[in-house]
């Protein structure tokens, strides 16, 4: 059935980066862009949503660089590259919180401060080793449809109001409430 709602196309599986428990009934997918001033806008909000909502939400981010942002790519495959030592989310936030310092050798004092080891992410950076694993959360973007970042699906259905905290939270609260969109 064709309900005119734009839904999640690529179902939250074991290699998408979650906090939350498994089990919530609400889960907000964000495809985000580190170097997006919106996503940075974004950042705060969904970050109080977490604190609020505790084991009542899920959050998963997804990468969906976008082109014109010099140093989204490098730090989106920074960040998994964190993932691969379990820091995806520290790195997520360290990105976020320091938004405008997002070239090589600002990320390399991410990896140090995080204490990863900076030399091999200047190796993994030069090489591209996490560029598929970016470019397939990307794909699930384009896939699902999204109008740019940060886009966010909430249960799977894309959340197109602006990304408030009141918006988003009454979505939320409507969705514990209802436990569907419709």
């Amino acid at each position: 059935m064709d309900d005119g709602l734009i839904r999640l196309a690529v179902p939250v599986g074991p290699d998408d980066h979650v906090r939350g428990p498994h089990d919530a009934p609400v889960t907000l997918v964000e495809y985000g862009d580190f170097e997006c001033p919106y996503c940075g806008l974004a950042y705060p909000v969904v970050k109080q949503l977490e604190r609020d909502y505790g084991d009542r939400l899920r959050i998963v981010f997804r990468s969906f660089p976008l082109e014109q942002h010099a140093h989204a790519e490098a730090a989106s495959e920074a960040a998994e590259f964190a993932a691969d030592a379990d820091r995806f989310w520290e790195m997520h936030d360290t990105l976020f919180e320091h938004q405008r310092a997002l070239d090589v050798s600002n990320l390399l004092e991410y990896a140090r401060h995080l204490k990863l080891d900076p030399e091999a992410l200047a190796v993994a950076l030069r090489e591209h080793t996490y560029a598929a694993i970016v470019e397939e959360q990307k794909e699930g973007g384009d896939e699902s449809g999204i109008p740019g970042t940060p886009a966010f699906f909430l249960n799977d259905v894309l959340f197109e109001d602006e990304a408030s905290y009141e918006n988003l939270s009454g979505a939320i609260d409507y969705l514990l409430k209802h436990g569907s969109v419709r």
